[in-house]
């Protein structure tokens, strides 16, 4: 599992556009940026459509004013759904990228096996990435919510 002070491995993770499917590079997109990601197992999923990605909706000018330049959202889904989901959930403020074939979530040693649910998915977690480097990393327990919250990474700022 990746660890406080290390860089972010090599990755790409897809947003889909007015302009059409957008493959982020994470390495680019998190140069020199003070970011928050947040990760959950899958979207429109109850405690992650409920809970979680409301929270940082809702405080996302708070953690703009604590500096974070970028709030991502990734989920081992497609580009397609977390558009959807952003949408229904009026995430505009916040970056949802999808982690289609869980190759970042892997990379990050952050996947769970949730055989008969959807196969691998991401655990529940939120970090603090600035420059590339993990600063800070709260990764749920198995049926947990309270680690990885809005709340609870604001507090950490």
């Amino acid at each position: 599992m990746i660890e406080l002070g290390q860089k972010i491995p090599k990755a790409t993770l897809s947003q889909l556009t007015a302009d059409g499917m957008v493959n982020h590079d994470v390495s680019a997109l998190f140069a020199d940026k003070k970011v928050v990601l947040f990760a959950v197992p899958g979207a429109f999923t109850p405690t992650c459509s409920e809970a979680h990605l409301p929270g940082y909706v809702v405080l996302a000018d708070k953690f703009q004013a604590k500096g974070v330049n970028l709030i991502t959202c990734v989920s081992v889904n497609d580009a397609f759904v977390m558009k959807a989901w952003g949408e229904v959930h009026n995430a505009s403020e916040l970056l949802m990228l999808g982690d289609g074939d869980a190759s970042f979530t892997q990379a990050l040693g952050l996947s769970m096996d949730t055989e008969g649910f959807g196969g691998v998915r991401s655990q529940r977690y939120a970090m603090v990435i600035e420059d590339g480097v993990v600063t800070l990393l709260n990764v749920e327990e198995a049926e947990k919510f309270e680690a990885s919250s809005a709340e609870t990474v604001l507090a950490a700022l």
